[in-house]
């Protein structure tokens, strides 16, 4: 016959206090992974907040880099542009010194002739 007697009972009590333990336990273990699930998800969506203001601000420097980029090219165009209107100026200006020469020549052999022309009139 088995036994029901007192020590059975005290070891039948003695596993439900384990058993209550154990119980007790694997909710305080779910509940602390819940907290982490919780806490990953947080995470996660702070870090896909930090990304997309990373992006935002990436998508901000291209824009600048663009903008300085073609503000220099337009202050490089003004440049050119400049150093060509001064060649011009400066060519120009060759020009007319080149032709007031020219022109002073002219009318210095002019004087000449005409001076070689009245020296021959008074010789005749």
């Amino acid at each position: 016959m088995p036994e029901t007697g007192p020590l059975k009972r005290s070891m039948d009590k003695q596993f439900e206090k384990l058993f209550a333990m154990m119980a007790g336990l694997e909710q305080k273990m779910e509940a602390g992974q819940e907290k982490m699930r919780v806490a990953q998800a947080g995470l996660e969506q702070k870090m896909e907040a930090g990304q997309e203001e990373m992006r935002v601000a990436q998508a901000g420097l291209e824009q600048k880099m663009e903008a300085g980029k073609a503000g220099l090219e337009q202050k490089m165009e003004a440049g050119q542009q400049e150093m060509r209107s001064g060649q011009e100026r400066m060519e120009k200006g060759l020009i007319d010194e080149v032709k007031g020469e020219v022109q002073r020549k002219i009318d210095e052999v002019e004087e000449k002739v005409q001076m070689k022309i009245e020296d021959v009139k008074r010789e005749v």
